[in-house]
């Protein structure tokens, strides 16, 4: 049997079966498809590699998945009901030690228009979010109708109990901030750079003495996957070139919450390494007015949850998701099977060691403690803290030197940039493709010995990938990194 063959037939089935949970975490549990607003699609950690920033961590949680850049009149705004929430584990205990939550309010400016004879007009509400043109200053709003603003709040210890204080602009020496307005078109916003640019803020964090800086607002979509060819029966090469697919999303626009933070106030004591995953929440019961709106009842629910990319689209059995979406790091033992004991590879291999006459596909080093390593401990030496409790979250070592947008490799620790994912991740990290191979074994090639041998990962070494290319050139070179969101007009 031909090893080219075996591949090729591997990698489509990988391709197929892991990237049809469209994207990294877009629409990924059942319940989430009906609260678009409180979805996190990815969740972004690395240290700054803005020159002159490499002292700061930048966190990036998207939400409201698959935007379309004319989706007026109403647009993108966040949920006012909801408490979006950055969380930061410092010890390794698998519990949050710092948490910022934002909360937002849409105050809506009542803009009318006379209308009628002379002499008998009447003042009408006009039924689009603008008048006329806004920018690129960011008080230039007299003809916006709805400002959304927002707050920040720093907890200390558990999110819910612990110790609040708000998070200061700068600016202002308040503690609100404004989102800028969805890039409505070129006509509304004829300089929507320089008008999303004048909405960095910078802020003053309790118990930190060096500024950090803030920013949330419409980006383009960052995540880069080739969805369309493998709905279609995986009519796609994933042994061909890395460039030779569609990036399906690359016309859709995301929601950022976007924070650069001193790496000093972010880690205690000697540990370098910290944790991080973002949430939302809402109320427990909503009430619905007749004019539309909600009411806040009861206690917050957690409703969605990221850290690491993919995991519930590819690692959690269906009947769990929505229970993964509302659980905390710390409960991450009842998903343990999951990861040790995975089914898509074991998919993978009853779906093809018959035609290919192969006892055995998928790695068989059991438990597979090299997913325990990238998806729940950290990488021993890399980015695994000194008494870690396993969990699922993104982990950063923040000992380690940023690179360069020029110099990064987009497959990180795979092509040997330790700064990359999974110590980490940067936009221009290609998750789809390290994970696809991580799945198959490709560990027990890289790093033999250190988890699982060659000999226990059949095909490990496929050179897998879905053909959708993304690396750092893809991305800004500076805070918040991912590039201006396309606007709906013209097109």
């Amino acid at each position: 049997m031909r090893l080219p063959f075996l591949r090729t037939a591997l990698a489509l089935a990988l391709a197929g079966a892991a990237v049809a949970a469209q994207a990294s975490s877009h629409r990924e549990a059942p319940f989430i498809t009906e609260t678009p607003k409180v979805d996190g699609t990815d969740f972004y950690m690395f240290r700054s590699y803005e020159a002159g920033r490499e002292g700061f961590v930048t966190l990036l949680a998207n939400y409201i998945p698959l935007q379309d850049s004319y989706g007026g009149p109403n647009y993108f705004s966040f949920d006012p009901d909801a408490v979006y929430e950055i969380h930061i584990d410092n010890n390794g205990d698998a519990n949050e030690d710092l948490t910022y939550q934002f909360r937002f309010r849409n105050l809506y400016q009542g803009i009318a228009l006379d209308v009628g004879p002379a002499g008998n007009t009447q003042s009408v509400a006009i039924p689009l979010i603008n008048a006329g043109q806004i920018g690129p200053n960011r008080g230039d709003i007299a003809a916006l109708n709805l400002i959304e603003n927002y707050s920040i709040t720093q907890v200390r210890g558990d999110r819910r109990t612990g110790t609040a204080e708000p998070v200061v602009n700068v600016r202002t020496g308040k503690s609100n901030f404004r989102k800028p307005v969805d890039n409505i078109g070129n006509k509304s916003i004829p300089d929507y750079p320089a008008y999303a640019a004048s909405h960095i803020f910078p802020i003053s964090v309790p118990g930190c003495s060096t500024e950090g800086r803030v920013f949330v607002g419409q980006r383009k979509e960052g995540f880069v996957v080739n969805l369309g060819e493998t709905f279609d029966l995986i009519n796609l090469n994933p042994l061909g070139p890395v460039d030779g697919e569609a990036n399906t999303i690359d016309d859709k626009n995301i929601s950022t919450i976007a924070l650069e933070l001193p790496i000093s106030c972010l880690t205690a004591g000697n540990e370098t390494v910290i944790g991080a995953w973002t949430t939302a929440s809402l109320p427990a019961r909503r009430v619905l007015r007749g004019n539309g709106s909600a009411g806040e009842r009861g206690d917050l629910v957690q409703v969605s949850r990221l850290g690491m990319p993919l995991v519930n689209e590819v690692v959690i059995g269906l009947p769990d998701k929505d229970l993964f979406n509302a659980s905390e790091p710390s409960g991450d033992g009842q998903f343990a099977t999951y990861v040790t004991n995975p089914t898509l590879p074991e998919l993978i291999e009853i779906l093809f060691k018959d035609a290919l006459q192969l006892q055995e596909v998928a790695p068989n080093n059991f438990p597979r403690q090299d997913l325990i390593a990238a998806f729940l401990t950290g990488v021993p030496g890399l980015n695994q803290p000194a008494n870690v409790v396993a969990s699922e979250m993104l982990r950063l070592n923040t000992a380690i030197a940023p690179v360069a947008a020029s110099q990064q490799d987009n497959l990180g620790l795979l092509g040997g940039d330790n700064a990359g994912f999974p110590n980490g991740r940067r936009p221009g990290d290609d998750v789809v493709d390290i994970e696809l191979r991580v799945a198959m074994g490709v560990v027990c090639h890289a790093f033999p010995g250190a988890f699982c041998n060659p000999e226990d990962a059949p095909v490990g070494n496929a050179p897998i990938t879905d053909g959708a290319f993304v690396d750092a050139s893809a991305f800004d070179e500076s805070f918040p990194y991912l590039k201006s969101p396309i606007p709906g007009s013209p097109n």
